[in-house]
């Protein structure tokens, strides 16, 4: 029995009055909205995503960065229904932004997405699969927990060009920590600059961490690293695996709560520190998200999480936008 926990604190949310644009004669379409909090059961916590339900209408790529930079979360999903019946499609189409950019790859708004299908709409599928700028993802439920199929980035050394690089961001981001650097990666199909801090860095000391957000984007154009991650092992007591933390002020996330894309980096990292296969990692931002993975043996990784419906609502968007 699939019971996933959720949680909806408003049923009815009208984020452009439809009145005014009546009188105003510019009536769009409406679609519907959700906030989703992924990577934990309570509200208030995780990783908040904005998905908006496209069903097969036409919408352009500019609409949806207008409205991802009115919702102003992290990433805002769009999800298109080929049958506009969220019901009953297995494979949907998915797109992420950032208030400021498109993104290849989201984990936590994937999340919200099939949270979506399963809790909302009722889809009685086991699996549905999205099409996405990084392929054929897939989302299976089991018992309260979400599982993604996502594409592996395990990370490599760096070379003296991206070490350069990475070296003028380690004061911005760690601050007088930077003493306490153990190794730094980068995976060659992500963009990501994993720092692993040494074990007598504690959860504490991470959860510490103040980056200067203006000084990592003085630093660096973005062109090489779009974000850092800053990881540490767990303490042997501790009921998760690793630790981790993630900054990407340069695509308009100074930090991410819960990301489900850095752990594709992460899980194929620390599988061969801990040889273990099978991890619970935690993210110590302030709202924080336990995240399961799995790394298998196909060269994708499984990332696991349970999720909280926040909001029900709807968007009306102007004609004059589609």
């Amino acid at each position: 029995m699939f019971s996933q926990h959720v949680t909806v604190l408003y049923r009815k949310v009208y984020l452009i009055a439809a009145s005014k644009l009546a009188v105003a004669g510019n009536i769009g379409m409406e679609l519907p909205m959700y906030i989703v909090d992924a990577f934990t059961e309570a509200p208030f916590s995780g990783n908040p995503a904005a998905v908006c339900w496209v069903g097969n209408r036409e919408i352009s790529a500019t609409t949806m960065q207008k409205i991802a930079a009115e919702m102003n979360l992290s990433e805002t999903a769009f999800v298109v229904s080929p049958n506009d019946d969220y019901s009953k499609d297995a494979r949907f189409g998915l797109r992420w932004f950032t208030p400021t950019n498109e993104v290849p790859l989201c984990g936590h708004a994937t999340l919200a997405s099939a949270s979506t299908i399963f809790n909302v709409a009722k889809n009685p599928s086991s699996s549905i699969t999205f099409s996405t700028l990084s392929g054929d993802l897939h989302a299976h439920r089991s018992e309260d927990y979400i599982t993604l199929n996502f594409p592996s980035n395990p990370p490599e050394k760096l070379t003296e060009s991206k070490r350069l690089v990475a070296k003028s961001l380690y004061d911005a981001v760690l601050g007088g920590s930077q003493t306490e650097i153990e190794e730094a990666v980068m995976p060659c199909k992500a963009e990501d600059l994993l720092i692993r801090m040494k074990p007598g860095f504690t959860r504490e000391h991470l959860e510490a961490l103040r980056p200067n957000f203006t000084a990592m984007l003085a630093a660096h154009s973005g062109t090489v690293i779009r974000g850092v991650i800053v990881t540490v092992q767990s303490a042997q007591d501790s009921q998760y695996d690793f630790l981790s933390r993630y900054f990407a002020p340069w695509i308009g996330i100074n930090e991410d709560p819960a990301t489900g894309a850095a752990h594709t980096v992460l899980a194929p990292y620390w599988k061969t520190k801990l040889g273990k296969t099978q991890m619970l990692a935690r993210q110590c931002s302030k709202r924080g998200g336990d995240v399961k993975v799995t790394v298998r043996d196909d060269g994708r990784v499984n990332i696991s999480g349970k999720t909280s419906v926040f909001l029900e609502g709807s968007i009306c968007v102007p004609a004059t936008d589609l």
